[in-house]
């Protein structure tokens, strides 16, 4: 099967690749991230590739950094631990998130330890994944992931390390979630590193002060820690009676601590006034978990991004399914095959 990466960015490759290795379906991906700055593949893409082929067995071709085609051939399943290092301040939250799907449905519980970027540019922050994204995937009888943040890793450098247990899920269970339902608390945290408490302590204060001005308060911690390269990022969710919302970002040099932390807080108070179930990150992350997932699955989103409609084109393709978008409501509907580990 071809699959055409130029739409959607790195978010066409991780999801192309995991639902072929949970399927064992052969693709061909071509023109990979061709519309970026720098187009093909980078470094974590390269890691996700490759430990995706070494979780199935897969024979690889153009695994490499500027590559824009991969064959990827999947044999069988081979579900172990294993030690990932990216080897540059790349995202392990996009790796975690390029194996995820796999990985729920190993046949035994599997510890991956990976090393690299906990937050950059144009990705979640690892306390997005483990606040946010794991939680919401419990909700989908998917045995939650347990995630641990060994040490943070900033932009050039990295040496983030973070550690994630999987533990089998037979089955996906499909959900109908309309209405984020009553905000029960907001948290978050805010961390800087190798810059002064301060910077975090700015972040967190401008988050909750606009927060409180607009009707919520809010548990910020702060915190700094030694790391290869200084960089700050901002997590923060808001605990819902029917899912999470979160939003996040990232320092800039020449960028006050105090723009950061507000504009996480205009992003994550957004997501709450639209009522809806997802934030506009999650809403293209939930996909392909609809797909796997048994009957029909309902859901709303705060916003139908490129994303999204990227996710669910190759999720179609490779599964087979149907997803029915309304623009008006935003909302996305999906039957789900219901796979199991019956049928691996």
């Amino acid at each position: 099967m071809e699959i055409d990466g130029s739409v959607g960015g790195g978010q066409i490759l991780r999801t192309a690749v995991s639902l072929s290795a949970l399927t064992l379906m052969p693709l061909k991906i071509i023109n990979i991230r061709k519309n970026r700055p720098n187009p093909g593949l980078r470094p974590q893409h390269l890691s996700g590739v490759k430990v995706a082929g070494e979780i199935c067995k897969a024979e690889v071709s153009g695994l490499e950094v500027g590559s824009t085609t991969i064959k990827f051939v999947p044999k069988k399943h081979d579900f172990s631990d294993k030690n990932i290092d990216i080897g540059t301040s790349g995202s392990l939250p996009l790796l975690f998130q390029s194996l995820t799907p796999t990985l729920i449905f190993s046949d035994k519980a599997i510890t991956i330890k990976a090393k690299g970027g906990t937050a950059g540019t144009g990705a979640p922050t690892v306390e997005y994944i483990k606040f946010v994204a794991f939680p919401i995937l419990g909700r989908l009888g998917i045995r939650q992931p347990e995630i641990e943040i060994l040490k943070q890793g900033f932009y050039p450098a990295g040496g983030g390390m973070v550690k994630v247990k999987f533990s089998p899920t037979k089955q996906v269970q499909a959900i109908k979630l309309l209405e984020r339902g009553k905000v029960r608390n907001i948290r978050g945290f805010s961390i800087a590193g190798r810059l002064p408490l301060t910077v975090a302590e700015r972040q967190a204060n401008a988050a909750k002060n606009f927060l409180s001005n607009h009707g919520f308060e809010s548990e910020i911690k702060f915190s700094t820690f030694e790391t290869l390269s200084a960089g700050t990022s901002m997590t923060i969710f808001a605990d819902c009676e029917n899912t999470v919302l979160g939003s996040d970002g990232i320092g800039k040099l020449g960028k006050r601590a105090e723009k950061v932390g507000e504009e996480v807080a205009v992003n994550l108070f957004s997501s709450i006034n639209s009522c809806k179930t997802f934030d506009r990150h999650m809403a293209d992350q939930i996909i392909p978990f609809l797909a796997l997932a048994k009957g029909k699955s309902v859901i709303t989103v705060e916003e139908i991004t490129n994303h999204v409609m990227a996710n669910i084109l190759v999720t179609q393709k490779i599964l087979g399914v149907e997803f029915k978008v309304d623009e008006k409501e935003k909302s996305i509907t999906v039957e789900g095959l219901g796979f199991s580990t019956q049928r691996n």
